[in-house]
């Protein structure tokens, strides 16, 4: 049972909001147009997508049909049993600026010693150890 001091987002709400600006992204669609089609404005819109405000399930309905999909592919498997902790940090990754693209042109590398190149020069950027690339 949560405690109701706590004022933080629950992992599930966050993960939720996540699982729909991703969506909306995909679609190009910026927080004003979906909010426009949902029939809300883009500030509840913004608290959905951070899991600030929680997403009634007729809300969550609508919204789906907006972005022109079911509700099983935002909903997926998001289940507290299941580690959503870090399901919602691998969201909130997916949600930064240009990620998505950053996705679509590292899969379509075909080479493993081209993506081990890109995985190890990501990894001198963000400041870890590289490994070695395999001649």
């Amino acid at each position: 049972m949560s405690d109701v001091s706590n004022h933080a987002p629950h992992p599930l709400d966050v993960a939720l909001g996540g699982r729909i600006r991703l969506r909306r992204r995909e679609l190009g669609f910026t927080q004003i147009q979906l909010a426009r089609r949902v029939g809300i404005t883009f500030q509840q819109l913004q608290k959905y997508e951070r899991g600030v405000n929680r997403v009634s399930f007729s809300r969550l309905a609508e919204t789906a049909r907006a972005l022109e999909c079911s509700l099983q592919d935002i909903v997926g498997e998001l289940d507290c049993s299941k580690g959503s902790s870090v399901f919602s940090r691998h969201i909130a990754r997916l949600n930064e600026p240009d990620i998505a693209e950053l996705l679509e042109s590292y899969t379509a590398i075909q080479s493993p010693k081209h993506r081990r190149a890109i995985l190890n020069l990501a990894r001198q950027l963000a400041g870890e150890r590289a490994v070695q690339v395999a001649e």
